[in-house]
């Protein structure tokens, strides 16, 4: 059967070479048709190539696996493709404009790829939109098509790349300056919910997909407008100048679902819909999911600077088909998660005790796995590709999160300048010297940090300046080595305290239960617990402890009857095995550091307690 031609694209634009169009060919099976039209292709033969990872997911996600089908012609003439590696094609030399028609596969319901049903369509440009290799500088043009289901009359379109041909909100055509920019803009189509708010005189959208009943978006409009304009003041305050003209916080809500994705004006978001605010609810209290939320949109938000225009050397320009390394995601992701929940305090939406509250958790997240006396930050930074972002049942004995760790370094640094300085510098100085130095003029092509990431090298330099001493030990021991950080000993002097009150006398395996029905399944068997020491390993079902039934929720019960020491016979099942484990029950291993804030001293003797820090 002959084909159709391919519908073309060039008379659209008077000004972009590399022109897509992209429209949802048939959402019961989750299908994006995109057609790419190259006004000029290389003479000896046109490459093009899908990016293999998305900037801000550290990990090869292959995403041309998912183009079905791909077609290209010139000047109504087949024009062949010869596939030259997983992710790029080459066609053949052609005189006229190449136009390339392809199928992609959508039903990653993720933050990071595309997705694509009767309720809604989602992409990032890196999972649809190939890239036409030595035209990256170029001006792109997209067309995003309306379905033609019945389904979608009512479709509207959220993204932050600029229109071209088309209204806010609306399909038709939009416009980027090159690859770098159109693939920092997700899209998102569907019916949804939409209020608008301004912080420091820029537009920001709250978009949500998904049945969320009674959402109260005026309460979402009001908690982040102070999150976003303490996060603007933070970086500059005196200006109160956004780095951005507009801004779209894109959330999808679901019944069980966690995740944020940076972009440069926007970002991607998955939640639960419970952790959404209803107008049923307080209008002054924040719980506990809410409040995750909450944390979770100050920290995407906080990216803006830090890692979207503050880079890592490694990340200017991206190298989208292979591995950047740079072990510095300790400093963008892990201060990021120290400022997230510190912004709320200084926004206003929660006390101190609150966020020493969320403070101890990370604390204990971090102390819990022993392989943080093995692995540096600054490795796993640089392993993240391998380690972090593909992590087994023996992640906790094995690797530690740049996230968590580098939020307590964070802290750590945070509290010695202080210390050091007697309260005139911060961390905060820190931050506003790299944006200064290195984010402020980095899509502006012009100032000393034009277009360039910062080097290990520099950030360590900046550290001595800021502080006015040396920080090499403290990199030697706890980014570069390590140690726990000493927070104990940090805290004190500013007022709070640090305690650890773990349960030595409360009997445990020391295992982590996974989700298995009714099943006792071990999902982390954690190094030189009861259960390592006896021989269980994760995956192993357990069955009976001294005889009696184990089920997925009574274990502390069953193990309550004993004493740390005693000797219990555990059965358990490795597959379809019955073993038998001679176990010597340990005191709990969990810590349980809780951080207060003491009242403070008549007369001050140690360095000014920080606000909120």
């Amino acid at each position: 059967m002959k084909k159709a031609p391919i519908k073309k694209n060039i008379a659209k634009s008077p000004v972009a070479g590399i022109i897509y169009s992209i429209a949802a060919s048939d959402l019961a099976g989750h299908m994006f048709k995109v057609t790419l039209t190259v006004k000029s292709p290389a003479a000896i033969g046109q490459v093009l190539s899908l990016p293999a990872w998305i900037p801000g997911s550290y990990m090869i996600r292959e995403f041309s696996r998912n183009i079905v089908s791909i077609r290209a012609e010139s000047e109504g003439k087949a024009v062949a493709l010869a596939k030259l590696d997983k992710h790029s094609w080459q066609a053949a030399p052609c005189k006229g404009a190449l136009t390339l028609e392809y199928d992609v596969y959508a039903w990653d319901l993720s933050v990071r790829a595309a997705h694509l049903d009767q309720n809604h369509g989602f992409f990032n440009g890196t999972s649809v939109f190939l890239r036409v290799l030595g035209q990256e500088a170029e001006p792109h043009e997209v067309h995003i098509v309306q379905p033609k289901d019945a389904a979608c009359k009512t479709w509207r379109v959220a993204t932050t790349l600029p229109e071209l041909k088309a209204k806010r909100y609306g399909f038709g055509s939009y416009q980027a300056a090159n690859y770098d920019e159109l693939i920092d803009h997700p899209v998102e189509m569907g019916d949804f919910a939409l209020a608008t708010f301004k912080a420091h005189g820029v537009p920001h959208d709250i978009v949500v997909t998904g049945k969320v009943p009674n959402l109260d978006l005026d309460r979402l409009c009001r908690d982040l407008k102070a999150i976003c304009e303490t996060q603007i003041a933070f970086f500059e305050p005196k200006t109160k100048k956004a780095p951005m003209d507009r801004y779209v916080f894109m959330t999808m809500a679901v019944g069980d679902g966690y995740g944020g994705l940076e972009h440069r004006a926007s970002t991607a978001l998955i939640c639960a819909r419970a952790d959404l605010p209803t107008t049923a609810s307080s209008s002054t209290e924040i719980g506990e999911g809410y409040l995750k939320f909450l944390g979770l949109c100050s920290h995407e938000y906080f990216h803006t600077w830090n890692v979207k225009r503050i880079k890592p050397a490694a990340f200017a320009p991206y190298n989208l088909q292979a591995e950047s390394y740079s072990p510095l995601l300790w400093l963008f992701e892990g201060f990021t998660s120290y400022y997230d929940d510190l912004m709320l305090v200084r926004a206003g939406l929660i006390d101190e005790a609150a966020y020493f509250k969320l403070l101890g958790k990370t604390v204990n997240s971090v102390l819990r796995g022993s392989g943080r006396s093995k692995q540096s930050v600054a490795d796993s930074s640089f392993d993240a590709w391998g380690k972090y972002y593909r992590q087994d049942e023996n992640a906790p004995n094995a690797i530690v999160s740049y996230y968590t760790k580098g939020s307590l370094i964070a802290l750590a640094f945070d509290l010695t300048i202080r210390s050091k300085t007697h309260g005139e510098k911060s961390l905060d100085d820190v931050m506003q010297v790299l944006w200064q130095r290195y984010g402020r003029d980095f899509y502006k092509g012009k100032g000393e940090g034009k277009g360039r990431g910062v080097t290990p090298a520099e950030v360590e330099a900046l550290f001595d300046e800021v502080s006015g001493t040396r920080m090499k030990p403290f990199f030697e021991r706890y980014i570069r080595g390590t140690d726990d950080v000493p927070l104990a000993r940090l805290l004190a002097p500013f007022g709070v305290k640090y305690s650890d009150q773990r349960r030595a006398e409360k009997p445990s395996l020391d295992v982590t239960l996974g989700r298995d029905g009714n099943d006792a399944r071990l999902a982390q068997v954690h190094q030189g617990g009861a259960a390592h020491v006896a021989g269980l390993s994760a995956g192993d079902v357990l069955v009976a402890v001294d005889g009696l039934r184990v089920t997925g929720t009574n274990l502390d019960t069953l193990l309550g009857r004993y004493a740390v020491g005693a000797r219990v016979a555990i059965h358990a099942f490795r597959r379809d095995e019955l073993m038998t484990f001679a176990t010597i029950l340990q005191g709990d291993r969990v810590p349980g550091v809780s951080l207060a804030l003491l009242p403070a001293p008549k007369k001050a003797t140690g360095p000014k307690r920080p606000s909120a820090a």
